[in-house]
């Protein structure tokens, strides 16, 4: 081994450079120092010394506990995780080493749609994320030069945000027709010699090969049962973003030797075209390359060529004209609709307060991304439907009517108009519209509660 490998260690028990000298230990999880020096090709056959390196375990430390995240088959919480290092690291780090490390099964889960159906995930030992994040930051770097300026899923610097600014710019020069691809179960059906053939391009340490494949193959728990896998990466892993791009390179690369005008962000990819004829063509064309070359299917059902305004892509979009504008698609705001009343549920039992502390963040976060829209109107539309979905919770909880005429008196409604609102027989919903609770429950009342707005220059209810 020559004298300028990096240090090898973890977060528990870190080992310092060896060569001649003797070695020492270096306690404590919270020691790392962060940074990195660039790979050379000297090291290329050492990139697990890189992935067990101290400042690398530290950062894949630090990410796991910020993503947080459930436990796998072995019941392991990520806050057990530093324990577990102190007295287990120095043993699983040999057996990386030397090529010998062996993951553990994955818990499979099922979690619903947005648009239906059910997702399977697969979560691995909280170990094993931890490792693999330590093997994705030594392996992005290696691969981010090869990706496409198109790609943008789950890549250092990019979001889904500039995917859906490039498709717009499509677009606006002339392209309004989308070819609208949707790859069945992708996850499931990747192809492992594939992509392993793929990674072996760039990587020459056949140990970190080894442990690539042994994620790929390991047993899936399923129903008290281990079932074995011969395709697919499962989603939830931290690895799995870095190779479903590895190997949907060789379509990127396809798609711009053919001149296509395109943007994917994971393995949703959308190409756009002048005409409806030239979509079809280009659409049955790819699905032939994905077929043969990639061993992929493309579900027929999901994917189509439309113009642009009928479809959706990463939850935005497009409006009508030579200046197209980004709105949010109606599937997402139905989604949206159907969260806050999950959130602001007449019967949990609690008051307008606590329900605007449940509410908020869900607000905010959803602010954060479909903010980005064009379209302030159906943002100031939604603040409108917020309000007025709390105000009927109010009048749900008054219930009766003279505590609703009381309670509508002490907010400023005159007598006459609170007493014909308390003695109607419209249900919440109608009545939370009408002029008596708005006055009682102005945007103003609801800004000092805390509510957020979703168009930061929302004025009126």
């Amino acid at each position: 081994m020559n004298d300028t490998r990096q240090k090898t260690g973890n977060p528990a028990s870190v080992a310092a450079p060896t060569g001649e000298a003797s070695r020492r230990r270096c306690r404590g999880t919270e020691s790392f120092v962060t940074g990195r020096e660039p790979e050379s090709l000297a090291v290329s056959e050492q990139l697990m010394e890189q992935v067990c390196e101290r400042e690398n375990l530290k950062r894949a430390l630090a990410r796991l506990r910020r993503n947080k995240g459930s436990a796998g088959v072995d019941a392991m919480r990520i806050d057990e995780l530093p324990t577990f290092l102190k007295a287990h690291w120095p043993h699983r780090r040999v057996q990386l080493l030397a090529g010998r490390y062996q993951p553990q099964a994955i818990k499979r889960v099922a979690i619903p749609k947005p648009g239906g159906g059910r997702r399977h995930l697969g979560i691995p030992t909280v170990l094993d994320r931890f490792i693999q994040q330590a093997l994705l930051q030594v392996l992005q770097p290696i691969f981010e030069p090869t990706f496409s300026e198109s790609s943008y899923g789950f890549r250092p610097a990019r979001s889904a945000h500039q995917a859906v600014r490039r498709a717009q710019t499509f677009i606006a020069q002339g392209h309004p027709w989308v070819v609208d691809l949707d790859l069945a179960q992708f996850f499931d059906r990747v192809n492992h010699d594939l992509l392993m053939s793929r990674v072996a391009k760039e990587v020459a340490d056949k140990r970190v090969l080894k442990l690539i494949r042994a994620y790929l193959t390991a047993g899936v728990l399923e129903q008290g049962l281990v079932k074995a896998r011969e395709e697919g990466t499962p989603q939830g892993g931290p690895l799995s973003p870095l190779l479903s791009n590895i190997l949907l390179t060789d379509l990127d690369r396809e798609l711009e030797r053919r001149g296509h005008k395109f943007v994917r962000y994971a393995d949703d990819c959308n190409l756009y075209v002048k005409s409806e004829r030239a979509g079809r063509r280009v659409k049955a064309s790819i699905t032939r390359f994905l077929e043969k070359r990639l061993k992929l299917k493309v579900n027929e059902a999901k994917s189509a060529v439309a113009e642009v305004w009928q479809r959706k892509f990463l939850g935005f979009s497009f409006t009508h004209g030579e200046s197209p504008r980004r709105r949010i698609a109606p599937q997402a705001i139905a989604r949206f609709k159907q969260r806050v009343r999950e959130l602001t549920g007449r019967n949990q039992g609690r008051s307008l307060t606590q329900i605007i502390e449940r509410l908020g963040p869900y607000l905010l976060g959803w602010r954060a991304y479909f903010g980005e829209c064009e379209t302030p109107t159906v943002l100031r539309a939604l603040d409108q439907w917020v309000r007025r979905r709390l105000r009927s919770v109010v009048w749900k909880h008054w219930k009766r009517g003279c505590r609703r005429y009381d309670e509508l008196r002490q907010r400023g409604v005159k007598p006459k108009l609170a007493a014909h609102t308390a003695g109607s027989a419209h249900g919440p919903w109608r009545l939370a519209g009408s002029p008596a609770l708005h006055m009682a429950f102005p945007t103003a009342s609801f800004t000092a509660m805390g509510l957020p707005t979703l168009h930061y220059a929302a004025h009126t209810a």
